[in-house]
């Protein structure tokens, strides 16, 4: 894994395109002021929606996609799935403010090139696009760490997806509805998600899973 503060080993002659993929406009105001500063570097389009990133990154034919984790409509590690299956020339790069390891190998696992977070000096952001855009991955190095000590995510897509729509409220019944499964199976599963979480309710559980960057 590379750093984003190590030199990259060579670019191309044109500018990088850049997308940026961000439900706040502020924060992509201010990305794009940023990257268009630097004169390899052109921010092409700007999207606040996960289930709008696929077809931004055809229309735009971007290089380089700057994706937020938590957006409307598909969250950024979906947005990055979605990226690598349907647009494998367009790379994604990660910038957050949740900064969590389980984030990362999910964002990894989902074939993101790399994952910073938002407060990363514009000049190591730009860096870490050229990097990308070279074929390399970058890592926060301090997020690295916390992954390898945290370990894998132990929780199941299913579970995952009950303590999703625990989070959102109701009844088992309900959720078992949401998720069109039997109550007694929807027990199991919320079962076993608050005994690998280590937490006492289904809320709890969903909460420890969040802050972990598991859901």
């Amino acid at each position: 894994m590379t750093s984003a503060t190590d030199p990259v080993p060579g670019t191309s002659g044109h500018p990088i395109r850049v997308l940026l993929a961000d439900d706040q406009a502020l924060v992509r105001g201010a990305l794009a002021a940023l990257l268009n500063l630097e004169p390899d570097l052109t921010v092409v389009a700007e999207v606040g929606r996960g289930d709008e990133v696929v077809a931004a990154a055809l229309d735009s034919q971007a290089d380089v996609c700057l994706v937020d984790i938590e957006m409307p409509g598909a969250d950024g590690i979906e947005a990055t799935a979605q990226l690598r299956q349907q647009v494998p020339g367009c790379r994604s790069l990660i910038v957050t403010t949740f900064g969590r390891p389980g984030y990362l190998r999910r964002a990894m696992d989902a074939g993101a090139s790399g994952f910073v977070v938002k407060d990363t000096p514009a000049r190591e952001l730009a860096e870490a696009v050229r990097r990308v855009h070279a074929g390399l991955r970058v890592v926060d190095p301090g997020l690295a760490t916390e992954s390898l000590l945290g370990g894998p995510n132990p929780l199941t897509d299913r579970e995952r997806q009950v303590l999703r729509e625990a989070i959102a409220g109701g009844t088992v019944s309900a959720i078992a509805g949401r998720v069109h499964l039997s109550q007694g199976t929807v027990r199991n599963y919320l079962s076993s998600a608050i005994g690998k979480t280590g937490t006492s309710t289904r809320v709890e559980a969903a909460q420890v899973a969040r802050e972990r960057g598991w859901l």
